[in-house]
């Protein structure tokens, strides 16, 4: 019946001029051929298609019957079947207008959802290609077009973060990305071929495959764990990133180009609309590119060999900002490993304090601090700590003086603050131990002491939560009252002994006594309670370090508060060691001067 109907408007159609054909023609004919398809006359409606007679008929029309044959594909086991519905793809592909037919393949794979998205793409880049490669004119839109739809598709798939899940591909996004640079390889020959005809064309088509190629550098590939090097050649992302970065050596934008010219206020883009693009994408897709280039190695023999590291540096601390922006554990993890490669160039202390003045040479440690202090991740907090570690050592002295300041003004962490005090008396001991060093000496050291010898809040600074910066003070007081004579004063410690005596120790000891007091009374009161009611195991709410934490048994609650109390008087052991040593240096030098 429905071989009939379709050969009923066949023959109807034939004797009008193509510009004759109606609308209705149209529906009667789609509808007819999608029952052929559905109820399996595909012989029949392939010779129908063959037909010399229907060749205006199936051009002008044939594409709406691409989706229906499209499904039955996708959704028919039958081998023998399939192999006629590819056949009538291929002629459909053959026979149609191209215009048509590119605008119903795109519509076909933007249709799908989860796992059909990768098996529909899969199924129609080749008649997609042949498709774009038969149009008259307008090429570079058209591929623009398609890449664009193409990519629109991908992004919505999960990206693979494991071994396991690299090989198994549960969503295909291996497979396409790997049939995606088949695709587009056609593409960016044409490009780059010198017909002096087609100079404004490969222009644009340049354009629609730059823009692709930086869409890609952001998804997949910024998100993307690849394979260990020893596994590179099958790793199917690495492929595609290498396919990527050589696409764009060939239309003309080599990766040094991009990675050292990008942020700078001369434009390297000529292309107005990529220009209004780039502080939305781009800084992401050359963050990514960097990584592949200088972590990953891909196309690295491509980089001039007489710059410098600290020049590379420059660059990349751009690019590791991007990345310690997100939150992603995998681009997270790729920001730390950019710094490192970056930094393990450099030799220690060679890195001029002019750098600090480059405005990402100050966020990136501000950044890893956040690292350290809120990522979830365990891995990647003691990562970041250690990457802040390697990028003080790197700095010059005055570098790192700089660093100092800035952190203890903007950390805003006891644990961070402790980290930083502790660096800097590494760098006093240096001092002491080699060439004495103006940074971390006299009035430049005493000025730095100044933010760490004080409570921010005086006596009513909140001690438990602090006590980390509070240990590593009194540790390094005690250390420079050790190391500093009061005759030698290198320090310039002992000048400034009684207003550290005021801003610090005095209001420490005040503080002290009053936090003691308040968390002996809550432990009496917690106490009281447990006697009154033995039996009750009701939670109950205790406040630590102004901050109440409600549902907690009274047994936690006792232990939580005991360690408080322990955490004061270990405080306390250490001032008192510190009061005791500023007593016999003062008694010895003043005892010594009466000698004299």
């Amino acid at each position: 019946m429905a071989v009939e109907e379709l050969q009923s408007i066949i023959k109807k159609c034939q004797i009008l001029e193509e510009d004759d054909f109606k609308e209705e023609d149209f529906g009667l004919f789609q509808l007819a051929g999608q029952k052929c398809i559905e109820e399996g006359h595909i012989d029949q409606l392939l010779e129908i298609t063959e037909n010399e007679k229907n060749k205006v008929i199936i051009k002008t029309m044939g594409w709406n019957l691409v989706g229906p044959v499209v499904r039955c594909l996708l959704w028919n086991d039958k081998e023998n079947d399939k192999t006629n519905y590819f056949l009538m793809l291929d002629l459909l592909v053959k026979l149609c207008n191209p215009k048509e037919l590119l605008l119903g393949l795109l519509e076909l794979i933007e249709e799908p959802s989860g796992k059909q998205i990768s098996q529909v793409i899969l199924l129609l880049l080749q008649p997609l290609q042949t498709v774009i490669q038969k149009l008259p004119n307008n090429k570079p839109y058209s591929v623009g077009l398609a890449l664009s739809t193409l990519w629109n598709q991908l992004s919505l798939l999960p990206v693979p973060y494991s071994k396991e899940q690299i090989q198994v591909d549960d969503y295909g996004l291996c497979q396409c990305c790997k049939a995606l640079i088949q695709f587009a390889k056609p593409f960016v020959e044409e490009a780059i071929e010198n017909k002096e005809n087609k100079e404004n064309e490969n222009k644009k088509l340049k354009d629609e495959l730059l823009k692709f190629c930086f869409k890609s550098l952001k998804c997949p590939l910024l998100t993307v764990q690849f394979l260990e090097q020893s596994e590179a050649e099958n790793d199917p992302l690495r492929c595609f990133a290498t396919e990527i970065i050589g696409f764009l050596s060939a239309i003309g934008h080599p990766f040094p180009k991009i990675i050292f010219n990008h942020g700078r206020k001369k434009r390297i883009w000529n292309y107005l609309e990529f220009e209004e693009e780039e502080n939305k994408q781009l800084a992401d897709a050359v963050a990514s590119l960097a990584y592949l280039v200088f972590v990953q190695g891909i196309k690295i023999d491509q980089l001039p060999m007489v710059l410098s590291p600290s020049y590379i540096l420059q660059f990349t601390m751009g690019y590791t900002e991007v990345f310690l922006q997100r939150t992603e554990e995998s681009v997270l993890s790729k920001g730390l490993e950019l710094l490192e490669s970056g930094l393990l160039r450099l030799e220690d202390n060679s890195l001029l304090y002019q750098y600090l003045e480059i405005r990402s040479f100050l966020t990136v440690p501000q950044s890893l601090v956040k690292v350290m202090t809120l990522c979830p991740i365990e891995t990647l907090r003691k990562k970041g700590l250690a990457m802040l570690q390697l990028y003080i050592n790197k700095l010059d002295s005055q570098g790192k003086y700089t660093l100092f300041r800035c952190l203890l003004n903007t950390s805003n962490h006891s644990g961070v603050e402790a980290f930083i005090i502790q660096n800097i008396k590494n760098q006093i001991d240096m001092s002491f131990k080699k060439t004495p060093n103006k940074w971390f000496t006299g009035p430049q050291l005493i000025s730095l002491l100044d933010l760490v010898l004080f409570l921010p809040e005086g006596a009513e600074t909140d001690l438990l939560q602090n006590s980390d910066r509070i240990m590593s003070s009194l540790n390094l007081l005690r250390y420079l009252i050790i190391k500093d004579n009061e005759n030698d004063n290198q320090t310039g410690l002992w000048t400034e002994l009684g207003k550290i005596e005021n801003n610090f120790l005095k209001p420490l000891h005040t503080g002290l006594n009053m936090s003691k007091a308040h968390y002996e009374a809550e432990i009496k009161n917690s106490q009281e309670n447990n006697q009154a009611d033995p039996k009750s195991k009701n939670l109950c709410s205790v406040t630590v370090g102004r901050e109440e934490i409600p549902n907690m048994p009274p047994e936690m609650q006792l232990k939580v508060l005991h360690s408080a109390l322990f955490t004061f008087d270990l405080i306390e052991s250490v001032l008192a060691r510190v009061e005791e040593l500023i007593e016999i240096k003062t008694k010895s030098t003043s005892e010594y001067k009466m000698l004299e």
